[in-house]
């Protein structure tokens, strides 16, 4: 499945999700569900994947972690925030180019309408300013 149908069928579930359990949860509230819609799509997923960074030949664990992984293709960051700010967009960019995956949805289940809280950011394939970046 390319990375358009997959983003259709996530922002689906999610505006499922949304319609279901609304906004001012937390995001973790929202993960577990949305999860459980991709799964009964039959979209593989990974959920909280640790992102580890290669540096000068050693390995680091510096916390980061992908909200949810999917298919290996679209990574998705999480919020419920009062609005997204640069800042958001700018992260899920960075998670992009680290991790090698080229299409990120930024979801804001804290919104009236879900469409208002979504945004789809494709990675520029810049390299990463580290020696090598690995998904575990």
């Amino acid at each position: 499945m390319n990375e358009n149908i997959l983003t259709q069928k996530i922002i689906g579930a999610a505006i499922e999700v949304h319609k279901v359990l609304g906004p001012g949860l937390l995001e973790s509230t929202h993960e577990e569900p949305l999860c459980f819609e991709l799964s009964a799509l039959g979209i593989h997923y990974e959920r909280q994947k640790p992102l580890s960074l290669m540096y000068k030949g050693i390995q680091l664990d510096c916390g980061y972690r992908l909200d949810v992984v999917v298919e290996r293709k679209v990574v998705l960051e999480i919020k419920s925030v009062e609005s997204l700010f640069p800042i958001h967009q700018a992260q899920l960019l960075t998670y992009l180019r680290l991790s090698g995956i080229s299409v990120g949805l930024l979801i804001n289940f804290n919104v009236p309408v879900l469409k208002h809280g979504l945004k789809r950011l494709v990675n520029n394939f810049e390299q990463p300013s580290v020696s090598s970046v690995s998904l575990r």
